[in-house]
């Protein structure tokens, strides 16, 4: 009797088990904060948690600035305007990048890929110091300009080398066809090559806004009262007086709410564009 059948449903069982607990796994956190979201300080601070425990808005009104005065919608606007910029202008760096080293590839273009990823090798707290010299003497701070341009920067590389390997499975025949009609590069960039190149371009930028929105240790240093972002916001909960739990909760579940929006929106074209250039 052939046992490979039954051998490759089990394996196909175990695996799908263990996607399931992986996911659940990463799921469980999140789910959790937005429960304790709704709790109160005293429910959500008590030991072992609980959670039957009555619901309740106060953590998001305090978020909002009941108690406090204090309006979260600045942060948010500010952490909103420099990650969609920034992702902007980083597709529109990284795409004609993209396009000379893959499809338009130059000499050692290797060599160009491994600089752009080395950029990434080093530590951020390393750059920090003349980063705010910089800013310092060019009367940036505070500026969300500055976090515009730092974001590009940051991202750059790794939209470059990604945007490598989507355009790289654009047909060459469509190209040669293109160039016979008489189209330039910005209508092959624009018509031809985008197009068919979307769900790579949506997963860069979704990844490129996510890692914008995300930023921290720039934004905590660089900026103070009128640029500071969603982040640091949420910093600022985390006070001498202690933490307040509810209120922290509530916070991160309302700064997550734009990238989970922005997943949700984007999940087809993410999937197409991560395995666009995964099968040769």
């Amino acid at each position: 009797m052939n046992s490979a059948p039954l051998i490759r449903r089990r394996t196909g069982s175990l695996l799908g088990l263990a996607a399931w607990l992986c996911g659940i796994a990463f799921f469980l956190p999140v789910a959790w904060m937005v429960l304790t979201s709704f709790h109160s300080e005293t429910d959500a601070a008590t030991n072992p948690p609980s959670i039957v425990a009555g619901l309740s808005l106060h953590g998001y009104r305090e978020f909002f600035g009941a108690g406090t005065g204090v309006s979260p919608w600045p942060p948010l606007i500010n952490s909103l305007t420099a990650s969609v910029v920034s992702t902007l202008l980083v597709l529109a760096l990284a795409v004609p990048a993209a396009y000379a080293l893959s499809i338009k590839p130059v000499r050692k273009w290797s060599d160009v890929m491994f600089f752009f990823l080395s950029t990434k090798m080093l530590p951020l707290v390393a750059g920090l110091l003349p980063v705010y010299l910089v800013a310092q003497n060019s009367g940036m701070l505070d500026s969300i300009w500055l976090l515009v341009i730092l974001y590009t920067s940051m991202n750059l590389p790794i939209a470059v080398w990604m945007m490598r390997s989507f355009l790289s499975e654009v047909p060459g025949e469509i190209m040669e066809a293109a160039s016979i009609d008489g189209a330039g590069l910005h209508t092959t960039l624009t018509q031809i090559v985008a197009p068919i190149a979307m769900p790579g371009i949506a997963a860069t930028a979704l990844i490129s806004f996510i890692f914008s929105w995300n930023e921290l240790l720039f934004a905590r240093v660089l900026t103070g009262v009128v640029a500071g972002t969603a982040p640091v916001f949420l910093t600022g909960f985390v006070t001498s007086q202690g933490l307040f739990l509810a209120k922290v909760c509530a916070a991160a579940t309302v700064i997550s709410l734009p990238v989970l929006i922005a997943g949700f929106a984007a999940q087809d074209k993410l999937v197409q564009g991560l395995s666009l250039g995964a099968v040769k």
